[in-house]
Parts: structure tokens; C-alpha cells; sequence
């Protein structure tokens, strides 16, 4: 049982990933939430204005915990085009991951994301930031062609689509997927290249 002076909004977002799991996102409610933390509802409310707002909330930590490498990947040095090749093969593990070893959560975020679309556009402006970083980096090093790095990092992005839109997801488990993700690496490499 937590006190509510001890609550913490990292506390809530625990119970609310429980709880969604349990309930489904229509089912699951605040009422839920606090008394599977034993605190009031309204206790939940202090840290969460609205169930929107949690929910959202919830939303962005899943959203952040499924890409905290990829952040450490954008900062490193070292050669751009590993890193690239290494930032999109992590995002692709991470989103498949979470897929197939919990589908029923995967399925409730599914949903959640389906409900926060600025949420979502920020995360993607995120990760095309960091692509955008990383081929910034292999400009400088000479080993990708000179050009706007933000657009060709949303159009790398959109490319490889399949393997980190979770629209896809049901095929993530396909024998040669990793053959598939590394054909559509060598082409955009190749497309990539300094000549």
C-alpha cells in the first residue's frame, strides 16, 4: 500500500501499465489504478489532471522506454554508417520485442497511440531528429552523399517503415524478416553513399 505523500507519478504510470494489461485501455479506469496502489483516485488526480492526461502519460514512457538506446546511439562517434545501420537494427528489435513477448500490452499501447497523435508526431520528430544527427555525422565524415539531412532522414524512416510501424507487427515473426531488414539496409546504403 502507498501512502499518498509518498506517491510518485513514476508509481502511477507502473499501476496504469498493470492495470491496462488486466483491463484493456476500455475497461481499466483511475478508480482502478489507485486502488491497485491503495490510494484514493483523487490521489492519482494530483499527478494526473484528467485520464487523458495519464493516459498520454503512459503513452510517452512506453513510447521513451522502448528508444532509450537509440538517444545513446545518435550521441556516439565513431563511423556514421554503423551507427545508422545500428540505430535502425535497435529500433527494430526493441518494437519487435515488445510485440511478441507481451502482445496483449503491445495491443492496449496500440490503441493508447491510436489516441494521442501529437504524442506520437513528437516521438517521431524525435527519431527523425536522431537519424537526421547520425547522417549529419557520415556528411561530415564523407561517407554519405551531402544533403538535407532532415528530409533524407524522414524519407529513411518512411523506407524502413516495415519493420518499426507497428502496423507490421504481425510480420515481425516471419522466418526471413532479418534478411528482408537487411536488404532494405544495403539498398538505402547504397542510396546513402558517398561516391
Amino acid at each position: 500500500m502507498t501512502t499518498d505523500n509518498a506517491l510518485t507519478p513514476e508509481q502511477i504510470l507502473s499501476a496504469a501499465e498493470d492495470v491496462l494489461r488486466r483491463f484493456g485501455p476500455a475497461k481499466a479506469t483511475v478508480v482502478d489504478i489507485a486502488r491497485a496502489l491503495g490510494v484514493s483516485h483523487g490521489s492519482v488526480y494530483r499527478h494526473f489532471p484528467s485520464k487523458a492526461a495519464l493516459r498520454e502519460s503512459v503513452t510517452q514512457r512506453w513510447l521513451d522506454q522502448a528508444h532509450d538506446q537509440l538517444a545513446t546511439i545518435t550521441v556516439e562517434r565513431g563511423p556514421a554508417v554503423e551507427r545508422l545501420h545500428r540505430w535502425l537494427a535497435t529500433l527494430f528489435a526493441a518494437k519487435r520485442k515488445k510485440a511478441l513477448d507481451d502482445p496483449e500490452l503491445f495491443a492496449t499501447y496500440m490503441t493508447l497511440v491510436g489516441e494521442a497523435s501529437d504524442t506520437v508526431e513528437a516521438h517521431i520528430e524525435t527519431l527523425t531528429g536522431q537519424i537526421a544527427s547520425i547522417l549529419q555525422d557520415g556528411i561530415h565524415q564523407g561517407a554519405f552523399t551531402p544533403s538535407h539531412a532532415g528530409n533524407t532522414a524522414r524519407a529513411v524512416f518512411h523506407a524502413t517503415a516495415r519493420f518499426h510501424d507497428p502496423e507490421y507487427a504481425g510480420r515481425w515473426s516471419a522466418p526471413k524478416v532479418e534478411e528482408d531488414f537487411e536488404a532494405v539496409w544495403s539498398l538505402l546504403l547504397n542510396g546513402l553513399r558517398s561516391h
